[in-house]
């Protein structure tokens, strides 16, 4: 008997597409044929906005679509990129002539499964892509490899990008846009305990008592270092220490900081790293404009943490605070 709550496992993510309908039907339409999620109520007169990516990061990027940010989610099986006849459709179901942005992490198989698309439909749609690589536990001094992961930064483009849109933003200042924020991002992720497959019933990797993962990537990867477990106060300097190098943040500057839970932390923990994340911060004279703090970009049920920070402007701020009413993010 599995100890997850699923059917079939070939079903699983239809059949929790399907419940996200049921949960919120006001605000999403899921289509099953090919596999995407699109904005119950379509937005004419605006550039769409569409991202995706393997489910069980829940709830990015499905749990985005809706007034403010996403037009169209594509969820691809557990940790595996949506294909590209699934994006293609996406594209064509919110594209209403003013042109596509599409949000890409940084994975291969999501790169070119998009890309792939893009061209599909090259002489019909205008397709501009913003490419998200914000995690920098994957940096390389040598430019080798394929740079940097798209973790939790994405759900600043999304929502900045995706306010922007709804604003009247033409196609090509919705991408630099992105881009831009993309640039102002970074991200490092934590873990005392890896993810379980469903797929599998397998953990991705183990960890002796005492022991945490430094740098862990959202699809059950390793870090970079396995590290002896430090209280909140200290994982959270080893966290926000490199990401205020990496942007560049100095005192004076604001940011908005994302505590992103990876699917098995608590609430409490959450708010506990976003004390220390505000004490570290505080001082070093840097302003946390904006936070967010909860399971935003998971990974699967792993027991860590993630910490962005986006230097922020005014017009950044602006977009930020502009309304959004999506699944999982509400003002």
């Amino acid at each position: 008997m599995s100890r997850f709550f699923m059917n079939e496992r070939e079903t699983l993510v239809e059949q929790a597409l399907e419940g996200l309908a049921e949960a919120h039907g006001g605000l999403v339409d899921v289509h099953t044929d090919p596999l995407f999620v699109t904005r119950r109520v379509p937005a004419a007169g605006k550039v769409a906005l569409i991202s995706g990516g393997g489910s069980g990061h829940e709830p990015l990027h499905t749990g985005f679509v809706g007034s403010g940010m996403l037009d169209a989610a594509v969820p691809g099986e557990v940790f595996a990129s949506p294909t590209a006849l699934q994006v293609r459709a996406a594209i064509r179901a919110a594209d209403t002539g003013e042109g596509t942005v599409t949000v890409v992490k940084n994975y291969t198989g999501d790169v070119l499964n998009f890309s792939i698309a893009a061209e599909l439909l090259a002489e019909t749609h205008r397709v501009e892509q913003v490419l998200v690589d914000d995690d920098l536990a994957t940096q390389r001094e040598d430019d080798g490899g394929p740079g940097r992961r798209g973790t939790a930064a994405v759900v600043a483009v999304e929502k900045i990008c995706g306010a922007a849109a709804e604003a009247g933003v033409p196609l090509a200042d919705v991408r630099l846009l992105g881009q831009d924020v993309v640039a102002r991002s970074a991200t490092l992720s934590v873990a005392f305990e890896a993810c379980t497959n469903p797929m599998t019933g397998k953990r991705s990797f183990e960890l002796k008592p005492g022991r945490m993962e430094f740098g862990v990537g959202i699809h059950g990867e390793r870090g970079i270092e396995t590290r002896p477990a430090l209280e909140a106060a200290g994982l959270v300097e080893s966290l926000v220490g490199p990401l205020i190098e990496s942007v560049g943040i100095k005192r004076g500057h604001s940011v908005l900081a994302i505590v992103n839970g990876l699917g098995a932390t608590h609430g409490l923990e959450l708010g506990v790293a976003a004390r220390e994340t505000r004490r570290v911060l505080d001082g070093l004279g840097v302003n946390i404009a904006r936070s967010l703090v909860g399971p935003y970009v998971t990974s699967l049920d792993m027991k860590g943490l993630s910490i962005t920070l986006t230097a922020l402007t005014d017009d950044l701020v602006k977009f930020w605070d502009a309304p959004v009413r999506t699944p999982a993010l509400v003002w």
